[in-house]
């Protein structure tokens, strides 16, 4: 089965992008049946269109609340077919209008190694803060920031001379191999939530090292 998602963004789209690489390349078995921002200048929805997906600007400033603007979603997303969410950069809480709409079935990255570094700036404020090793996660969503339970992690060497650039380039690049592979999990449904912790069903090794990171549970063929 393939199944179809919907992709939260509000910047360029550079992990959007590898979605779409991903599954035009046959390793993730899901169709991106919608592409939505909460800014219409957003640079993923030029890539989406690009590519044949179906791309809806729904401003936030034009509801009255957060709720509203949820429910917005909520609809758009269920009128596409869509039945699981993956937040790629959206910059934006959710309420649990929308987390209830979505039961387990919201994913988010963050650009740091979670519960260290939550909020918009994970990469500026690991690099600020000196740290020696930093990362990307990518996430269930539920009612608190940054905070639901973990499925995926990669950590990368942080250096004294980094800024939130530098090291942020050097995340970014792990954020475009485990936000596909974690959509694979979740389509392929092989991921439970047992309170805080995330099972793998058939996970392989407990730890992998790629391209100097590393990344646990372990990449897979094709991510």
């Amino acid at each position: 089965m393939t199944l179809p998602i919907a992709v939260l963004v509000s910047g360029s789209g550079s992990n959007l992008q590898a979605l779409i690489e991903r599954v035009e390349s046959g390793a993730l078995d899901a169709r991106i049946a919608l592409v939505l921002s909460n800014k219409p200048e957003a640079l993923a929805l030029e890539r989406a269109r690009a590519c044949g997906i179906k791309a809806v600007a729904l401003p936030h400033a034009d509801y009255p609340d957060r709720a509203a603007f949820d429910a917005a979603m909520v609809a758009a997303i269920r009128q596409s077919g869509a039945e699981a969410v993956v937040m790629a950069g959206f910059m934006r809480l959710l309420t649990p209008v929308f987390i209830h709409a979505f039961p387990g079935r919201i994913i988010n990255i963050h650009p740091a190694l979670l519960p260290s570094f939550a909020g918009a700036h994970g990469q500026r404020d690991a690099a600020n803060y000196g740290v020696a090793i930093s990362g990307a996660t990518v996430h269930f969503v539920d009612e608190i920031m940054d905070h639901g339970p973990v499925v995926i992690q990669a950590a990368v060497p942080a250096y004294p001379d980094d800024d939130a650039a530098s090291l942020g380039e050097r995340i970014l690049a792990m954020e475009h191999r485990i936000l596909p592979q974690a959509v694979q999990w979740l389509a392929t449904g092989r991921l439970s939530i047992e309170g805080r912790k995330v099972r793998l069903r058939d996970a392989g090794l407990p730890k992998a090292v790629v391209e100097g990171a590393l990344v646990n549970p372990p990449l897979e063929q094709g991510f």
